[in-house]
């Protein structure tokens, strides 16, 4: 379904309550998250394909907050006036700036696979446009924990593939210049954080970091998945966010 500047989302819209926004990952798309979480029982579900992003037109962005004007734009065109915005990793770095840029229209944050810092390893930056296959296949191998099915994987790494090389390279950018670190204590939105044990791109610690930093915060911490946790343990991960939105309706 798209709305303004062409931008794709799915829906479920089963209640009038305080809609979810979900955001994908650098070089992902609303299929990053698991039916579970998008089909989330009892709540208005918003999955955004970013611009330049799975079934979105457009170019992608160059920086986060130039990401959290298009989030802007995307609750205007629904007349929206307060979400509760869902991230991973990117759209997790997009979550924070939009609480701490617009905090009357955050009602509330869910990070997922995430950090107030983003540091990408300069091989992928170096490396996404000069050797885009070998590239994909770095990202790969650290984007998921040691017991996602191999099908899971594969089908994760063909979605990027989509994915236009420059706009991962935008993505990534964007991502590497990301730091809200001194501010997290401006965010004063009910938030949960979820982590997970076996991420190797958004390690433990920066959820800890988050959740220790933002006032209030919640930490879920879910054992043995990597950064693609949402699609590793999507039961797992639908329910802590069930239960934190539960809180907050």
């Amino acid at each position: 379904m798209p709305i303004a500047a062409d931008i794709y989302f799915f829906t479920n819209q089963e209640e009038e309550k305080l809609p979810v926004i979900l955001l994908h990952g650098a070089g992902g798309s609303h299929l990053s998250w698991p039916a579970e979480v998008r089909r989330l029982p009892g709540f208005s579900v918003y999955a955004l394909d970013l611009p330049g992003h799975g079934k979105s037109g457009g170019r992608g962005r160059g920086s986060v907050a130039d990401y959290v004007e298009v989030v802007r734009g995307f609750l205007e065109a629904l007349g929206v006036e307060r979400a509760i915005i869902t991230g991973h990793s990117m759209g997790g770095a997009i979550a924070q700036l939009f609480a701490l840029t617009y905090p009357a229209r955050a009602a509330g944050l869910i990070l997922v696979a995430t950090g107030a810092k983003l540091r990408v390893a300069p091989q992928i930056l170096g490396g996404i446009l000069t050797d885009t296959e070998a590239t994909l296949d770095l990202v790969t191998r650290f984007a998921w924990g040691p017991n996602a099915p191999e099908q899971m994987v594969q089908l994760g790494r063909a979605q990027m593939a989509d994915t236009s090389p420059q706009v991962m390279a935008d993505d990534y950018a964007a991502c590497d210049a990301f730091d809200v670190r001194e501010h997290l204590g401006q965010i004063t939105v009910p938030t949960l954080v979820i982590g997970a044990t076996a991420d190797q791109l958004t390690p433990p610690k920066y959820a800890a970091f988050l959740a220790e930093k933002i006032p209030g915060a919640r930490l879920a911490m879910i054992e043995g998945a990597g950064h693609m946790v949402m699609l590793e343990q999507p039961e797992q991960v639908a329910r802590h966010v069930s239960e934190f939105l539960a809180t907050i309706q």
